[in-house]
């Protein structure tokens, strides 16, 4: 029996790498930058899914993360070879420009890696991708790509997205790729079950709890150092409106693009305002005399509802990220007094603005916090009408619609979006489980609606996190091995160019700027005037 070799465990020349490449059908490598919950979302679902693709490294500045990491999905039981583990992207370009020297020379070296999975906090996405840009590396970026328009301009033209992109690149926009997700457009657009499309109304309910750890007392907590919670929590819920609405690309069709975007909302509840009397002067849970009658006590949703339950994993290993190792070593009891600890450490007013932004307050009364985003927030998207035909062909669902999204944080669902979208034959309902059609000629007839429920599929995002992987990992599979160019591989695989990925950002950006300013924005020339900025980069 022939022994498989494994070549990417093995230095070699550059030429005896493209010798023995050339006999095989090459999985892409990916170096994965942030150990957290998106960068392991994505890695696991290489292995529980039988993805084309091989997690070749990891870069994250916390040791116990990238060891947990890496055990899971690298080196496994073995010991990390110098290629597979970093503590900052930093060490990895340098080590990836050392590589490539000594390959050049001739000598023998491990294999260097063809993609890059960012997963890093929002606002580092901008100087890690304009790092990287020179390697001409494949890029899988969590959304949102950066938190600013202009951060995101930047990216865009550094990734030659304003002429032929010459790498394939995707987003998290997830709910393009759920089973579920994917189903419902195929109904609208290729089966037609309810005719021409009128309007959609699309509800994100974050989640009373969800929204309080990462809103309001974690990371995304502040407009300064995050961005606007639109962006932040619903820009792929601002694409997946777009996806149903105006990108047709994979139907050979232009895009019938938005006419006016307008946005209004409010930070409503987590205001000091709200703050129960019984509260008293308390900024942290652990100190406060209202706590058990508290809704939104950390001591009660973290470890009593959670730790002392057996939950280690979303959300108590955000507040403690090595709490399994800690609790391997030293016992659940410990485990516990350092969750505790950590939980009970506050700030007052002489504690200074940046040591305060520069971490998370997990146990910070939600009514003291320093936090800004909003909780509750309507967009609404209207189209003109825009029939044409192209080569003869009439094209349908460019008339007359809208589209009304609602980010809501006050729900028992956590991120289990719902809807309804009205058609010229009839109405489909759906939420996260299944798809209700119901067409006009079963009048009086409810019962006659048809029910679909797509498969259930592992992962976050009801499958749309593997999904996503999945295609990202095809793409760059099917131009390592020059079977596609890059344009054909991202429109076969990510089924979203560049362009559109930028522009669902930038009608978040629209509708932020029609919510400050108190205004509608007419989004064509709103767009075009960008267009002009971006070409003159």
């Amino acid at each position: 029996m022939t022994e498989t070799r494994d070549i990417d465990a093995e230095k070699l020349t550059a030429s005896e790498r493209t010798r023995l490449c050339c006999a095989v059908r090459r999985k892409p490598r990916f170096l994965v930058i942030g150990a957290g919950q998106r960068g392991t979302a994505y890695a696991s679902a290489v292995g529980r899914e039988g993805l084309p693709a091989i997690i070749a490294a990891i870069a994250d500045p916390i040791q116990s993360k990238r060891i947990t990491f890496g055990k899971k999905y690298i080196w496994n039981d073995g010991t990390p070879r110098e290629d597979q583990v970093f503590d900052s992207w930093q060490q990895f370009l340098r080590y990836e420009r050392s590589r490539q020297e000594t390959e050049a020379t001739g000598e023998k070296v491990y294999a260097g890696v063809d993609g890059i999975i960012l997963c890093t906090q929002d606002q580092t996405h901008k100087g890690i991708l304009e790092a990287f840009a020179p390697l001409g590396l494949h890029v899988l970026c969590e959304k949102p790509i950066a938190t600013t328009l202009k951060d995101c301009q930047d990216i865009y033209v550094s990734l030659g997205g304003a002429e032929s992109l010459d790498r394939v690149f995707s987003t998290g926009h997830v709910l393009r790729y759920s089973p579920h997700n994917r189903l419902l457009r195929k109904l609208l657009l290729e089966d037609r079950a309810i005719g021409e499309l009128i309007s959609v109304e699309h509800t994100e309910p974050v989640g009373w709890f969800h929204f309080s750890h990462s809103y309001v007392r974690g990371n995304w907590r502040k407009e300064s150092i995050a961005a606007p919670s639109l962006l932040c929590k619903s820009c792929h819920d601002i694409d997946f409106i777009l996806w149903l609405l105006c990108y047709k690309t994979d139907f050979g069709e232009p895009a019938h693009l938005p006419s006016l975007v307008s946005s209004t909302g409010n930070l409503s509840v987590f205001t000091k305002r709200r703050k129960p009397e019984a509260a008293g002067t308390a900024t942290n849970c652990f100190s406060c005399s209202h706590e058990q009658n508290c809704d939104w006590s950390a001591k009660k949703m973290y470890i009593e509802q959670l730790y002392d339950k057996g939950h280690k994993d979303f959300p108590v290993c955000v507040v403690v990220p090595d709490i399994e190792e800690i609790t391997a070593k030293a016992g659940i009891d410990h485990g516990r007094a350092v969750l505790t600890q950590i939980l009970s450490s506050d700030y007052n007013a002489s504690t200074s603005r940046s040591t305060i932004e520069s971490k998370q307050w997990y146990g910070r009364c939600v009514w003291e916090s320093d936090n800004d985003v909003l909780d509750d927030q309507i967009v609404t998207l209207t189209w003109d009408d825009d029939f044409r035909s192209v080569g003869g062909k009439a094209l349908p669902d460019r008339g007359p619609k809208t589209a009304v999204f609602h980010m809501v944080a006050f729900t028992e669902a956590q991120c289990e979006r719902r809807g309804k979208i009205s058609g010229t034959h009839g109405e489909i309902q759906y939420d996260s489980k299944e798809i209700r059609v119901y067409r006009f000629d079963k009048f009086l007839q409810p019962e006659a609606a048809q029910i679909f429920t797509p498969p259930k599929a592992a992962g976050g995002h009801g499958g749309g996190d593997g999904g996503l992987m999945n295609g990202f990992s095809k793409a760059v599979e099917a131009v390592i091995n020059g079977e596609l160019s890059v344009e054909q591989a991202q429109a076969r695989y990510v089924g979203c160019t560049l362009k559109e990925a930028f522009m669902s950002h930038a009608v978040v950006f629209a509708a932020e700027e029609a919510r400050l300013g108190r205004k509608i924005v007419d989004w064509q020339d709103w767009w075009a005037s960008l267009e002009q900025r971006l070409l003159s980069q």
